[in-house]
């Protein structure tokens, strides 16, 4: 039984192939950026995990799409949201799962599951503070070149700046003004950045309760290792993140599972 999941992101787009019936059930990955047309890209994702994993769509038995433009696409049997997508994904790779953080381009959230179900979440959709979008905005003001080694830079800082405003406008006048005034490094102002992103989305968390092993951290932030390690020091706990490109996948993933489940119990009736 093959089916596909498509998580049109504010960002980014995904598709995972998945094939419930091989040893290696996903057959097929692929990743683009979602650009202004979230309708094309999500026709263009889906177009090429087809063609990584050698298919037809009329080979394909469900396709379910999730993520902040799900709605868009009209070629999918259904939807389902990113919160119920994500713990799916999450759980495929950590079984023992118990909270997820996932902070994407636009917004971060806070998902407390158990054996795969979501029991209780918090979102940060507001403000973008505490998102892909903040890290690029102080990427651009400290002119480094790339998010991954915001996160390698990071972890080289003895002395993290402190970042008092979390609002991206006022924090982005904020690192351009420390640096300037050459109070801080460049390095410890990238620490810091983590450090208050890590602040924010670690009190999502707690609102959710007590922090659980297993803690999962997903989305594209989750290759930044800086913000890693900002959240493990703020949580207080180790954090897991798929391997590979997988922390950018998960939501695809998901979708593609319950795409199996639901088609399965479509034919069972």
């Amino acid at each position: 039984m093959i089916t596909v999941g498509v998580d049109v992101g504010s960002l980014t787009t995904k598709a995972v192939a998945y094939d419930s019936e091989k040893k290696e059930k996903i057959i097929g990955k692929y990743i683009s950026p979602s650009g202004h047309q979230f309708e094309r890209a999500g026709i263009d994702v889906f177009s090429k995990v087809l063609e990584i994993a050698n298919l037809e769509k009329n080979d394909v038995d469900y396709i379910l799409s999730t993520g902040y433009g799900r709605y868009s696409l009209d070629f999918v049997h259904d939807k389902v949201t990113e919160i119920t997508a994500h713990a799916k994904g999450v759980t495929y790779f950590y079984p023992e799962a118990q909270t997820i953080i996932d902070i994407g381009g636009q917004d971060s959230k806070a998902i407390k599951v158990q054996n795969g179900v979501v029991k209780d979440f918090m979102m940060n959709d507001k403000c973008a503070a505490g998102t892909g979008r903040f890290i690029e905005v102080m990427a651009e003001a400290l002119s480094v070149e790339s998010l991954d080694l915001m996160g390698e830079l990071s972890l080289k800082s003895k002395n993290p700046a402190k970042i008092s405003s979390m609002c991206t406008v006022f924090a982005e006048s904020e690192v351009i003004s420390l640096f300037a005034e050459k109070k801080h490094t460049k390095i410890d102002i990238i620490a810091g950045i983590h450090n208050s992103i890590a602040k924010r989305v670690g009190g999502l968390v707690r609102r959710l309760g007590k922090v659980k092993d297993a803690v999962v951290f997903v989305g594209g932030v989750a290759k930044n290792v800086g913000v890693k390690k900002a959240l493990e020091n703020e949580l207080n706990a180790k954090i897991y993140t798929p391997k590979g490109d997988y922390p950018q996948l998960t939501g695809a993933l998901g979708a593609s599972i319950i795409a199996n489940e639901k088609y399965s119990k479509k034919r069972m009736k």
